[in-house]
């Protein structure tokens, strides 16, 4: 890629394409000194637009659904289908979805995040939207190669994308519905992709454990994006953005997500039960304890917390989510 792909120029920082771009009128509370001044080489801005970070849950609930399968083994890991896996659920189906929520969230972030590619200068509009239509359709052509149905599935993932951050819907105005299409895109999808990849004759009978248990998962999920919503809450409310935080409060918000994030966990062991897999229940529910220990944490000061409660907690919450894929797997031995 050439400087001038991805780069904007310093005298039009927002690119031709604003004109045609509504604006949600926030730009003047933005503090001048916090634009990025930075000029960073483009594979280190394509890296920062893509976010490799929000990839592993989605990588993982893959790895989850290939486990459940019963027909995954650890030496597939080195296959071409995990790979394709790989490169379909990190860097291109989720890169996809973090490149369009920057994209139509770019008024939003210029409070909240203005050092992002988009706000801070970096990438125009024209090239933002080139990158996604390609990343698009990698996106499909990789998922066809692992499974036509997992070409829907990319589908699907990619207009929930859209119902998220895209106006006039916005579904993270909607309070809980934001939070849930996530979670669903996040956690359900990638799973039951993993299933399909590996189990070609599958039903939705056999599906259901699967289904069951990212359902549970997605419930937990839900709460840990309420906790993502803490640091966007000032921008949120300018906005008009109705985020758990914005309409209970910090504490208020806290508590919920906490009882979300323990209510999926318990309901999964509980179902582990009924699958007749005593040990991985109660492992699931083991794995519950430093989560309900660090939420008083949360809970208190949920501003402060929220980072490092994502970053200790949700590695637990993981844990489960693999304890849980591989009691699917012996229960169908």
């Amino acid at each position: 890629m050439s400087d001038s792909f991805l780069k904007k120029s310093s005298t039009n920082p927002q690119g031709n394409d604003t004109r045609q771009e509504p604006s949600l009128n926030v730009r003047k509370v933005v503090a001048p000194g916090k634009r990025s001044a930075e000029h960073l080489p483009n594979i280190v801005l394509l890296i920062r637009f893509l976010k490799p970070v929000t990839w592993i849950p989605v990588i993982w609930s893959f790895l989850c659904g290939a486990v459940a399968s019963g027909a995954f083994g650890w030496q597939d890991i080195i296959g071409i289908k995990f790979l394709l896996g790989m490169l379909l659920t990190g860097p291109l189906a989720s890169g996809t979805c973090q490149m369009l929520n920057d994209y139509f969230d770019r008024d939003l972030d210029e409070i909240n995040e203005p050092w992002r590619p988009i706000p801070g200068g970096e990438i125009s509009l024209r090239n933002a939207t080139i990158l996604i239509a390609t990343w698009s359709i990698l996106s499909v052509v990789v998922g066809y190669l692992i499974h036509p149905l997992i070409a829907l599935y990319v589908v699907i993932g990619i207009v929930n994308a859209h119902l998220y951050s895209a106006n006039p819907i916005k579904l993270k105005k909607r309070l809980w519905a934001g939070n849930i299409i996530v979670a669903v895109s996040y956690l359900v999808i990638p799973w039951i992709a993993g299933e399909i990849a590996y189990n070609p004759e599958f039903t939705l009978q056999s599906l259901s454990p699967s289904l069951i248990v990212a359902t549970l998962f997605t419930i937990s999920s839900t709460g840990t994006m309420t906790i993502n919503d803490f640091k966007s809450a000032e921008g949120d409310r300018q906005i008009g953005i109705r985020t758990l935080p914005v309409a209970f409060g910090d504490r208020k918000a806290a508590i919920i997500a906490a009882i979300l994030i323990n209510i999926g966990q318990l309901m999964a062991a509980a179902y582990m039960l009924m699958l007749d897999q005593p040990s991985f229940a109660l492992i699931v529910t083991l794995l519950i304890i430093p989560q309900f220990y660090l939420q008083f944490s949360l809970v208190r000061s949920p501003k402060t917390m929220d980072v490092r409660y994502n970053a200790i907690a949700q590695n637990f919450l993981v844990a489960g989510m693999l304890v849980c894929a591989l009691a699917i797997k012996n229960f169908r031995l």
